[in-house]
């Protein structure tokens, strides 16, 4: 399975190290895991103009590291979503990336379970993971709150939600949630 991490982890953070390991353990497992790390690609904040949607359909009309990681999270079978607790949210890099890979979907709405959601402009879309580091303070409803908040965020973009969980989960359960139908 191709996978990509996106690493919303500012420098310094010890997820960097965790994820070293949790890439070799997918390597082990016959996996083809890559890494964009979010805090040194250049792209600015979504502006929310929507020409991705209306004049320039699937793209941003900016032209900065938003195409690419556009690129790979559409030919990725799995992203997992690395970042520490912040505040209680996951890092605003990673928050970013997220608003920058609205061009996936189209502006047009569908009804899915009795809700509106975005049509979709690909025939697939990866599956999604989110692994978090914690806060000291981080307790039960904090990671409710991310949970549902990202769950969310995987169904209006056409996504799945295979795992959301933190770094002080074993690694094995990780890989065990991904190779998971």
């Amino acid at each position: 399975m191709n996978i990509l991490i996106l690493n919303g982890s500012p420098e310094g953070n010890v997820l960097n190290d965790k994820l070293d390991r949790l890439k070799a353990l997918l390597e082990k497992e016959g996996h083809t895991p890559r890494e964009l790390l979010l805090r040194d690609m250049s792209y600015s904040p979504c502006r929310g103009c929507f020409s991705c949607w209306v004049k320039n359909p699937g793209k941003c009309i900016f032209k900065n590291d938003g195409d690419k990681l556009c690129q790979e999270v559409i030919t990725s079978d799995m992203i997992v979503m690395a970042a520490p607790l912040i505040m209680g949210y996951p890092s605003g890099l990673l928050k970013n990336a997220l608003d920058r890979i609205i061009p996936l979907i189209h502006p047009y709405l569908e009804a899915i379970d009795n809700e509106a959601h975005h049509m979709k402009r690909y025939e697939a879309y990866p599956a999604w993971g989110l692994l978090m580091e914690k806060e000291e303070d981080t307790d039960d409803e904090d990671l409710a709150i991310v949970n549902e908040i990202f769950s969310r965020a995987a169904i209006n973009l056409r996504s799945t939600m295979k795992f959301i969980t933190a770094t002080d989960t074993p690694f094995e359960e990780v890989i065990h949630a991904i190779n998971r139908d």
